[in-house]
């Protein structure tokens, strides 16, 4: 299925009330806010909410954004965050994430698409504009950590790391794969 026609944007202040609408009262996922790889597990437990909300404000605001929004029209459809990997501090802790090598990479940490948008290729495009997003500011290597669900499924809130075919799609080819359903990705821009 072809994606609709969309737009892409860096989040910044001015796009953040679209920001807003997309992820609704909730953040997206019960006050994530996009900060779930950002922060320490127990940061991101007091913050959830509100907290998270300003954080993540206060990232729009930066010479770097934290990520990409897709319109349709001027109705926000979906985010894909973005950035160096030093600045998602929990992926440090996994084993199963863990750097594949001593190369600087920036890294794809979360996706949200509008119900309306999904199952569309909407994700894929997203992935090509934070590559493209990413490889502006200076990135030569983006990472991503999607779910291979093989034949299976997931609710659509517990796949917010991508899944495997629209990286695929989008370009990126399998680098390590320490557990069965989470490989790591990359795509050299």
């Amino acid at each position: 299925m072809n994606p609709p026609k969309l737009s892409f944007h860096p989040l910044t202040l001015e796009r953040w009330p679209g920001l807003e609408t997309l992820f609704g009262a909730r953040g997206a996922c019960g006050g994530c806010w996009c900060m779930a790889w950002r922060l320490s597990r127990s940061d991101f437990n007091k913050k959830k909410g509100a907290a998270n909300k300003r954080t993540l404000k206060k990232l729009a605001s930066a010479k770097i954004a934290p990520g990409v929004l897709a319109y349709v029209g001027k109705e926000p459809a979906g985010w894909c965050a973005v950035a160096p990997r030093a600045a998602y501090p929990a992926l440090a802790n996994s084993r199963v994430l863990a750097p594949v090598d001593d190369q600087p990479v920036w890294s794809v940490s979360c996706f949200f698409v509008a119900k309306p948008f999904r199952r569309q290729g909407v994700s894929a495009e997203l992935l090509r504009a934070a590559v493209k997003y990413a490889k502006k500011n200076g990135a030569r290597i983006v990472e991503g950590y999607p779910n291979d669900l093989g034949k299976g499924a997931l609710p659509d809130v517990f796949v917010w790391t991508g899944l495997l075919p629209a990286f695929r799609k989008a370009g990126f080819k399998e680098v390590a794969r320490r557990s069965a359903k989470r490989p790591i990705v990359r795509v050299g821009v």
